[in-house]
């Protein structure tokens, strides 16, 4: 297989890739730049630069170990929890560079929320679930916090599921509902942006499903950037996908575009070759 195309330069920027479908709008809210991650003396990814557009869909692809779980836990400094974790480069997001020391980190993750690829409900009732993240923020009116806790719910279509056993333990779920609640904990800050890593992964294929029907609902009004294996599911859900690779040294972004022209049209042999199947 040969690279019959010039590949794109990083930084992928809106200059540089197509437009989106009529639900984006073409405005960059992330623009990453040289983001780099490295644990102790072990560089996992380097050189990254791309814009994530507002209201959009991005996925993040390719094999294990290439750096798209790093990328995703730098976007709310989840990466300062890593031991031995470093990340620089800049990430602009509302004229602030989120990786600056100066960055209000408690405000960051609330502006950019995390859904992690295993369902976490705290060992607590189904409502303590939301009512904490509220209580943490100082919203403790009663009539605020019902009206924010049904909405969450009905938001990720738990609430005719759940609302007459609010009081029961969250743990008691299906996984499916799990991860929606869990979503809808994250959506209850009213956040700008959610991280995804795999929220899929652990979940039968009917919850599956559901929480790919839900992700799609979220478009538009939320900027979800989302870490999948299943290059199926980015094909139907995303508007942009990113796809990453590991060489002798590191993670690198290899491409950036358009969903549909990565996966029909991609510029990289890599890339083309990762999506057939030959490589990864």
């Amino acid at each position: 297989m040969t690279d019959t195309k010039p590949p794109l330069e990083p930084p992928f920027t809106l200059g540089q890739v197509e437009a989106g479908p009529p639900c984006c709008e073409p405005v960059a809210q992330l623009q990453i730049r040289d983001l780099a991650v490295a644990y102790g003396a072990s560089q996992v990814l380097s050189g990254v630069s791309l814009d994530v557009f507002r209201g959009c869909i991005t996925a993040l692809i390719g094999p294990s170990g290439c750096g798209k779980s790093s990328f995703l836990a730098c976007l709310n400094r989840l990466i300062d929890l890593l031991p031995g974790a470093t990340a620089s480069g800049t990430v602009q997001f509302d004229g602030q560079n989120i990786l600056s020391p100066e960055q209000d980190v408690k405000r960051l993750r609330q502006r950019i929320g995390m859904i992690f690829q295993k369902p976490n409900p705290f060992p607590l009732s189904i409502r303590r679930n939301l009512e904490l993240p509220l209580l943490e923020r100082g919203i403790n009116n009663k009539k605020e916090v019902n009206q924010r806790i049904e909405t969450a719910l009905r938001d990720v279509g738990l609430w005719e599921e759940v609302k007459t056993r609010l009081h029961s333990p969250a743990t008691r779920l299906s996984g499916g509902q799990q991860q929606r609640l869990c979503i809808a904990r994250a959506l209850i800050l009213e956040p700008e942006i959610l991280l995804m890593d795999e929220p899929c992964s652990a979940l039968d294929p009917i919850s599956s499903a559901v929480v790919e029907e839900l992700i799609l609902r979220l478009k538009g009004r939320f900027t979800v950037i989302i870490v999948t294996h299943n290059l199926a599911q980015a094909r139907r859900i995303a508007n942009y996908a990113a796809f990453f690779w590991v060489t002798e040294k590191s993670g690198k972004l290899i491409e950036f575009n358009r969903c549909q022209h990565l996966f029909n049209n991609p510029r990289h042999a890599l890339t083309e070759a990762y999506i057939a199947g030959i490589k990864g």
